[in-house]
């Protein structure tokens, strides 16, 4: 369950937009949030990322994992 306060033409905007679909407020609520999660998932795990390095990866040592993996299959 998650509640929000929206500025009154956001809302506004949406109610009219639900009243002239038949849709739910809640369905445009949550087809916005999927439309940008990805997005905002990557920028901000990618700041994170960058903010606090791990341990980086060249090709020849991610082929080399792999080769070792499927050579234990």
């Amino acid at each position: 369950m998650l509640a929000i306060r929206l500025p009154e033409e956001i809302e506004n905007r949406l109610a009219e937009l639900a009243a002239k679909t038949g849709r739910t407020k809640t369905y445009y609520v949550c087809e916005a949030i999927l439309e940008h999660l990805d997005e905002l998932e990557e920028k901000y795990l990618a700041i994170e990322h960058l903010e606090k390095p791990s341990k980086r990866w060249t090709l020849d040592d991610a082929e080399l994992k792999q080769e070792k993996a499927y050579a234990r299959t």
